[in-house]
């Protein structure tokens, strides 16, 4: 239904804008085509969470092809989908390297390309413990008609989506951003904490900072005797809470825009991972509900189609 909505926004914008509207819905023709095409493969079994990041790295040589998209109705602001196709491989044990390719569709006005992120994350410690640190660190090349709510930092309102995407495409922000992901696992629950950091390279501006927290269960720990989609543990449902902490100038939660929402994965036969989340404003700087939703598949040992055989 919110393909077909966007698919919809493009009979109301001029020519040029239905192209890149196009150029941006074939990017994501092309994950699909990816994700489906691929040879079977066993998913990573992760937290359904779509701010919040756990302990859980990708394993060794396995790439991870995900569509994360999200629409809005924001209040006074006109109705945007924004899609994120993201590559997440596995380096090593330790290591999980990723890149994102964002864009995004607003009615009434036009559909542009967004920018790019590459991301690390590294895992310190190699056993499981009572709590699992991981570090993490990216470089965002991101103009400010981004609308994909990655994350929230600083001190942020829901009126910029109110400014024309020819205006805010003008606006780029290089930037470094940091987190503390702290996870823990108990008794088929996991409970992760994300504390944010980000600092614009390209600017003399503040520290921005940022949290995310965020809970999930399998809804049955024990498998079925019999094969499966829908048994009960395929799914993992959850929540999540996240938003902005303000900067080093003023530090904490007025002016900020803040979110919470239930989250549900199906973690489907052979790779494949569907996810969907309806996240609620907490304030008046937010939107009214964000709907999220998401597919991914795993390829497993995919650096091995690069080798030669012996």
């Amino acid at each position: 239904m919110l393909f077909a909505s966007s698919l919809s926004f493009s009979r109301i914008l001029p020519e040029a804008a239905v192209h890149r509207h196009i150029r941006v819905l074939s990017l994501l023709a092309l994950a699909g085509l990816l994700i489906f095409c691929s040879p079977r493969a066993r998913a990573q079994q992760e937290p359904p969470y779509f701010v919040t990041y756990s302990s859980v790295l990708e394993e060794p040589g396995n790439l991870e092809i995900e569509n994360q998209n999200i629409a809005a109705s924001p209040k006074n602001a006109n109705a945007f989908f924004a899609p994120t196709v993201e590559f997440e491989y596995g380096v090593t044990a330790w290591w999980t390297a990723e890149a994102y390719l964002q864009g995004q569709t607003t009615r009434n006005d036009s559909a542009i390309f967004t920018g790019f992120r590459f991301e690390n994350r590294f895992r310190p410690l190699p056993r499981e413990y009572w709590i699992n640190p991981v570090f993490y660190v990216e470089y965002e090349d991101v103009n400010a008609a981004d609308k994909s709510f990655l994350e929230i930092t600083g001190n942020t309102s829901i009126t910029t989506l109110q400014v024309s995407n020819a205006a805010l495409r003008k606006e780029v922000e290089r930037s470094i951003e940091t987190k503390l992901i702290l996870s823990s696992n108990a008794r088929g629950w996991n409970f992760s904490e994300n504390f944010i950091a980000e600092k614009a390279v390209n600017e003399s501006e503040p520290w921005e900072f940022g949290y995310a927290l965020a809970a999930a269960h399998p809804l049955a720990l024990a498998g079925s005797g019999r094969p499966c989609i829908f048994c009960r543990q395929n799914f993992n449902a959850g929540a999540e809470l996240f938003g902005g902490l303000g900067t080093t100038d003023s530090f904490g939660l007025k002016q900020t825009q803040q979110y919470a929402g239930p989250t549900l994965a199906l973690n489907a036969p052979h790779g494949l991972t569907f996810k969907f989340s309806p996240e609620f404003g907490l304030n008046d700087n937010s939107a009214t509900v964000l709907w999220r939703f998401g597919a991914s598949y795993e390829i497993q040992q995919f650096r091995d189609w690069f080798r030669r055989s012996k």
